[in-house]
Formats: C-alpha cells, structure tokens, sequence
C-alpha cells in the first residue's frame, strides 16, 4: 500500500523504543514475565492520561473505561486507508475473542477537529460496529493529547483550503484493564497477533 506523505509508520517517533522489536513485561500479579507481539511499553512516562470530550461533548477519561482493554489510536474520518484500515481490524480482533471481545474498546481521537464534526464522527464510528468511541477536542486540547502520546500530525496541503489530507503516525497504544499503557502497535502487524496480546491483558480481568 503506497501511503504516500499521509501517515508516519516509524517507530522513530518514540524515544527509547527499541525499534518496535518484542519486548517482555510483568502482568499484573504475575512473577514471571510475559511475551507480546507488539512492543511491551509497561512504565512508559508517556501516554500515561487522555482527557478529551466525546461526540456528545462529555468529558472522557481513561478511568471511564477501567475494567476493559482500551485501544487509542489518532486518525481521522478522511484518512484513505490507515484509519480505517485500523478500525477494521480493530472490529475483526473483537470479533475474535468471542465473548470476552465485549471488554475490548477502540478510543478514536481525531486529529482533525476542524472537519470532524460530532455528527460526522458518530457516523463514521458506526461503520465499525460496537465498542468504538471517537474523542473530539479543540484543537489546543488535540495537541496536548497527541503530545501526551508522542503522536505526530501536521496539515498536508491541499488544492484548496478544505482539501488537505492530514500526515501522522500509525500506530495504536494499548491500556491494561488497570488503566496503565502496555503496548505499542505499529500499524500492518498481524490481527491475530494483536488478539492475542490483548486475550493476555484481558485475562486479568
């Protein structure tokens, strides 16, 4: 897939990562350590608060979600292919893991508050079944959020004002049931590797 100057696939974006290779951590209450697909970020100083209004306007936190496995990923409705490409996936892996894909939520975060309205995002999120929560900030609150994440986004222009398309990096960050950030997924992995990953932090549950 030719992705062009629209998404940041590299890794490079987060210091101290060590070329998105496996890592091993601790799950909670265990001794011993366990292996993921993706890359283990367990006490990352980083990614560690997310605090946006949803599409209704409420205040959202990563607490609303305590209990269930929470996948934030930064995009936006007019992305052409990783955005929803990651949703999709995202839709499959739930579908997955059977009953217990029920405590699995995507946390969408726009990057493009300015064209995704409310309405717009609640429409496109629906195209991706349940289980799916977009964030809509001001655009003040969008650049503490992704610097929060080390997330990487800039306006690409366009023919027209209106027109541009959005680069950004392409990768999703995983949060234990506990609340704590565990993982860092670059996009084009395996779905069933990123199923598996989170059936390990969904078995603290």
């Amino acid at each position: 897939m030719n992705l062009g100057r629209r998404t940041v696939l590299s890794c490079a974006l987060l210091p101290g990562l060590a070329a998105c290779e496996k890592l091993s951590g601790l799950m909670p209450g265990r001794s011993e350590a366990t292996t993921f697909h993706a890359t283990d970020i367990t006490g990352a100083e980083f990614a560690r608060r997310l605090e946006l209004p949803d599409v209704d306007g409420k205040p959202r936190t990563l607490a609303d979600w305590k209990g269930k496995v929470v996948v934030v990923f930064f995009g936006y409705t007019q992305c052409p292919d990783v955005c929803p490409a990651t949703l999709a996936e995202m839709t499959q892996v739930r579908k997955s893991l059977g009953p217990k894909g029920a405590d699995v939520e995507t946390v969408f975060v726009t990057i493009d508050p300015e064209r995704d309205t409310s309405e717009i995002l609640k429409a496109y999120t629906a195209n991706f079944g349940p289980g799916v929560t977009a964030l809509r900030g001001t655009l003040e609150q969008t650049t503490a959020a992704a610097k929060e994440f080390k997330v990487f986004y800039a306006k690409a222009p366009g023919k027209t004002p209106g027109s541009y398309s959005m680069d950004h990096s392409a990768a999703s960050f995983v949060f234990d049931p506990a609340g704590k950030v565990r993982l860092y997924v670059p996009y084009g992995g395996d779905p069933k590797n990123l199923a598996a990953d989170i059936k390990l932090l969904a078995a603290a549950l």
